[in-house]
């Protein structure tokens, strides 16, 4: 058995980003970018306004004020060059280019008008209320690096570099099996100490939340033959390989075996973490296969704290873990020590501190657990109790 942190080590160092394609800026967001991003030409392109108002020369205000300038001319947004006439003021309106000869924009509040004229109580400072050419970045500067997953903010940058089209991490597929006699499918007849299946649905989700394509084989039953042929099929055409249920040593446990049967090599098995330790991890050839314990809570959080990270290396994510935020506990574990364990925690703002309230039930079969938690407290592997009140680190689950 290894510990959590060496596992995931191992894990992602034998990711290698599967390559590139082109997709139209339209369906970049969420993708992980497979160039950097530079840009062409200075954001703001030229001298624009940040207010409506005036434009205005300051060294032609002389003397001390008030003044009363002649507005004469007018620059709107699209509308192209203008410029100043000496001792006058331009009107402006918030994006439209700086005249030629201006240096400050007076907001429109702070010149009142009479008719073609407006009064200035106070001198403009040069400079205000401009936006200057390549303030935002200059031509030629770098706008978003390789390895970025884009937001909603960064494919409106690149839009805004006038770039129609994107390179991007290619998306992984996803194969996932979900083995047991027990299972049937929501809403199908219910059979004697059947079950419906519902650890396909968590991996699928969390899958295509983290960019791949997922696809949930048909069930498995615990039979080594069955187990075995659902095994090969999975790893055509598939990155990545999830199996859930059927990976620890009991006499129904047939997806081992199956692994080991269908050329999957076994890099580990078995991770001192808590829930989640019978965890196995291999290949075969190029594909990923992950074999995930059957009980809800464990396989859920294995594929978050494994499999997720996976997808995300393999589509050349530059930050594939989540971030840990500080929190202070509220409730309380009595616990072996011995494995890393992670417990499932809602994040609250308490008194200006953020509060991980545990969950009640931390039991790994518990299928309301994850439904209800946003986030995971890391409780270390020496600990041998959480109290109320203590601080600790957690990962939040939809940073995952």
């Amino acid at each position: 058995m290894i510990s959590f942190d060496e596992a995931l080590e191992r894990l992602l160092a034998s990711a290698r980003p599967l390559g590139a394609e082109r997709v139209a800026i339209d369906e970049a967001a969420g993708r992980v970018l497979a160039e950097d991003v530079v840009a062409g030409a200075a954001i703001p392109a030229f001298d624009h306004s940040a207010m409506d108002g005036y434009a205005v020369a300051t060294a032609t205000l002389t003397g001390d004020g008030p003044w009363r300038v002649p507005v004469i001319g007018e620059s709107a947004a699209g509308a192209g060059a203008a410029r100043i006439e000496p001792g006058s003021a331009c009107r402006i309106f918030t994006g439209a280019r700086v005249p030629e000869g201006a240096d400050a924009v007076v907001m429109q509040e702070d010149a009142p008008r009479t008719d073609d004229t407006i009064a200035l109580a106070a001198r403009p400072r040069s400079g205000q209320h401009i936006r200057r050419r390549g303030e935002d970045l200059a031509a030629g500067g770098l706008a978003i690096a390789r390895g970025v997953r884009l937001g909603p903010g960064g494919v409106a940058l690149a839009a805004g570099l006038d770039r129609a089209f994107l390179r991007v991490g290619r998306r992984p597929v996803v194969s996932i099996l979900c083995t047991g006699d027990e299972l049937r499918s929501p809403g199908d007849p219910a059979r004697p100490d059947s079950i419906p299946e519902t650890n396909g649905f968590f991996v699928a989700a969390a899958a295509r939340a983290a960019g791949a394509h997922a696809r949930v084989a048909p069930f498995v039953a615990d039979r080594a033959e069955a187990a075995e042929a659902a095994v090969r099929e999975a790893l055509r055409g598939a990155d990545l390989v999830v199996t859930i249920g059927g990976v620890s040593v009991g006499d129904h446990d047939v997806v081992r075996p199956a692994l080991e049967a269908a050329g999957v090599t076994l890099d580990f098995w078995r991770v001192a973490m808590k829930p989640g330790k019978p965890l196995a991890v291999g290949h075969a050839g190029a594909t990923h296969v992950l074999g995930l314990p059957g009980n809800p809570a464990s396989a859920s959080l294995t594929f978050l704290l494994f499999g997720v990270p996976l997808l995300r290396a393999l589509q050349g994510d530059a930050a594939p873990l989540p971030s840990r935020v500080p929190v202070r506990i509220a409730g309380a574990i009595r616990r072996k020590p011995g494995r890393q364990e992670f417990a499932r925690a809602r994040i609250e703002l308490r008194g200006g501190e953020l509060t991980a309230v545990l969950a009640q039930n931390q039991s790994s079969g518990a299928v309301t657990s994850f439904a209800w938690a946003d986030a995971l407290v890391v409780v270390p592997a020496d600990r041998e109790r959480v109290d109320d009140g203590d601080r600790l680190t957690a990962i939040r689950i939809g940073e995952i």
